[in-house]
């Protein structure tokens, strides 16, 4: 069985939650899938992000958390290292896609998909010309 955890601090900014629920929507998937949030390792600095809409796990190692109407699920591992992290959608001259805000990340990528923190024993897969996202 999940957990809902209300208080994992986890939070989608009103325009991420819009862009989520958008393509929800547009997949035909609007009540029935949730957003998975998830990290794992790999990529330039040793971890990175991962979405994919999803339902919740039935082991009962699944974090149930809603932001601004969108339901967001993730492994106990995962909420962990994202605890405080704010997720936002930006549409600009740079490009478009969700960023994430993570105050428990020490080092990053250039690319900002990957990164360490300080607790992490995971070994970076190195930039090898490029990020590996």
């Amino acid at each position: 069985m999940s957990v809902v955890m209300p208080n994992t601090g986890l939070v989608l900014t009103p325009t991420a939650a819009e862009k989520v629920i958008d393509l929800l929507e547009k997949e035909g998937l609007a009540g029935q899938k949730n957003l998975r949030v998830f990290v794992q390792g790999g990529g330039c600095a040793g971890m990175s992000y991962g979405m994919v809409f999803d339902e919740a796990d039935d082991s009962g190692d699944d974090l149930i958390v809603e932001s601004n109407g969108v339901r967001i699920i993730m492994d106990s591992m995962s909420a962990s290292v994202l605890n405080g992290t704010e997720i936002d959608y930006v549409d600009g001259l740079m490009g478009q896609g969700f960023t994430f805000s993570n105050p428990n990340a020490r080092g990053s990528c250039a690319c900002g998909h990957s990164f360490s923190t300080e607790n992490a024993n995971v070994s970076s897969g190195g930039c090898g010309g490029g990020c590996g996202h």
